[in-house]
C-alpha cells in the first residue's frame, strides 16, 4: 500500500477512539462543564468493554458496557462539580486517577485474555473507490458510527431545542434558571453523555483497534481530546478532523517501520504529542476558540483578600 493511503487510512482507523471522546467533551463543555476526566472515562470504557466482552463472547455487549462505565465515572465528576461546588479542573484529574486505580486493580485478569474483536466490514461498491474505499470503508463498525455521531451531535447541539438549552445553560445559566429550566440537571445530563461516549471511544480502542488490553493503555489520549475540542473551537466537525490528525500522526510510526526507515521509535512515539502541541499554539489565540462564558469562569481567580 503506498504510504500515504497507509498513513490516511490510519488516520481514521486511529484516530476515531479519539473522536468519540472529543465529540462528548465537546457536548461536556457547551454546558460550560469540562471534565479532565475524559482520560478516566476511556480507560474505564476501554477496561469494561473488553472485561465484558471477554465474559460474554459478544464485543457488541462490550461496546454497552464500556458506555456505562465510562458514563457512571462521568457523573461522579458531575455531582462533585455541580451539587458540592467542587473545581471542576481538580475534580477531572481526581476522577482520571480514580480510573487509573480502578483500571489497574481489575484489570490485571484480562491482560492475557483473548476476545472476539469486531472486525472490519468492507461496504461493498464504496470499499472498491480509489483511495476514498480504502481510507474511509474498509473499517469496522465502530468507525462507520461516527461519522453519523458527528453530524448528528452537530445537529442537536446547534440545530435543536435540546441543544438551545444546553448550550445556554454553558452561556447564561442564570437566564436559563430565571426560565425554569433545571439547568443542573441539563448540565449533569451534557457530562454524563459526554463520559459515555469518551467510554465506547475507549471500547474502540481495546476491542476493534488493539483487540487487547493493558495498564495505561489510552497513553493520553483523553487529554488529546480534550486539547482538540479547545483548538476546534468546540466544533463537533472541526473536532473529527484534529482527531485525524493525531491519527495520521500514530500511524506514521508503524508505516515507516514496515518500509524499513531507521528512524528512532521514541522520536516516532513524540510525533503525534508534538504535532497536537503545535496546532495548539497556532490556533490557541483564535477569538473562535473562546469557551462558553460558564467555562470561562473556570480558569478566573479570584483576586487577592
Amino acid at each position: 500500500m503506498i504510504l500515504g493511503l497507509e498513513v490516511m487510512s490510519g488516520a481514521v482507523r486511529g484516530g476515531t477512539s479519539i473522536l468519540y471522546a472529543g465529540v462528548g467533551e465537546t457536548v461536556s463543555e457547551r454546558a460550560g462543564v469540562i471534565n479532565l476526566g475524559v482520560e478516566g472515562c476511556m480507560l474505564c470504557g476501554a477496561l469494561a468493554g473488553y472485561a465484558v466482552a471477554a465474559e460474554v463472547g459478544n464485543p457488541w455487549v462490550g461496546v454497552l458496557a464500556a458506555m456505562v462505565a465510562g458514563a457512571a465515572l462521568s457523573a461522579v465528576h458531575a455531582y462533585f462539580v455541580l451539587w458540592r461546588g467542587t473545581n471542576q479542573l481538580a475534580t477531572g484529574l481526581v476522577t482520571m486517577f480514580l480510573a487509573l486505580g480502578l483500571t489497574s486493580l481489575f484489570g490485571t485478569a484480562y491482560v492475557s485474555k483473548t476476545i472476539d474483536s469486531i472486525d472490519v466490514w468492507k461496504i461493498p461498491g464504496l470499499s472498491s473507490i480509489p483511495w476514498v474505499g480504502d481510507i474511509f470503508f474498509k473499517q469496522d463498525p465502530l468507525v462507520y458510527l461516527s461519522y453519523i455521531v458527528v453530524p448528528l451531535s452537530a445537529w442537536l447541539l446547534f440545530r435543536s431545542r435540546w441543544g438551545v438549552l444546553l448550550r445556554a445553560s454553558g452561556e447564561r445559566a442564570e437566564v436559563l434558571a430565571t426560565y425554569g429550566h433545571p439547568v443542573r440537571a441539563i448540565q449533569a445530563t451534557a457530562v454524563i453523555v459526554g463520559g459515555a461516549m469518551a467510554g465506547i471511544g475507549g471500547a474502540h480502542l481495546s476491542i476493534a483497534y488493539t483487540d487487547a488490553w493493558f495498564e495505561g493503555m489510552t497513553q493520553g489520549r483523553g487529554f488529546i481530546a480534550a486539547a482538540v475540542v479547545i483548538f476546534a473551537s468546540r466544533n463537533p466537525f472541526k473536532v473529527a478532523a484534529g482527531a485525524y490528525l493525531f491519527g495520521a500522526a500514530l500511524a506514521l510510526s508503524p508505516a515507516l517501520q514496515s518500509r524499513g526507515y531507521s528512524i528512532n521509535q521514541f522520536a516516532l512515539d513524540v510525533v503525534p504529542y508534538v504535532v497536537t502541541l503545535a496546532v495548539l499554539v497556532a490556533l490557541g489565540k483564535r477569538k473562535s476558540n473562546e469557551a462558553p462564558e460558564g467555562l470561562k469562569k473556570v480558569f478566573e481567580i479570584a483576586p487577592a483578600g
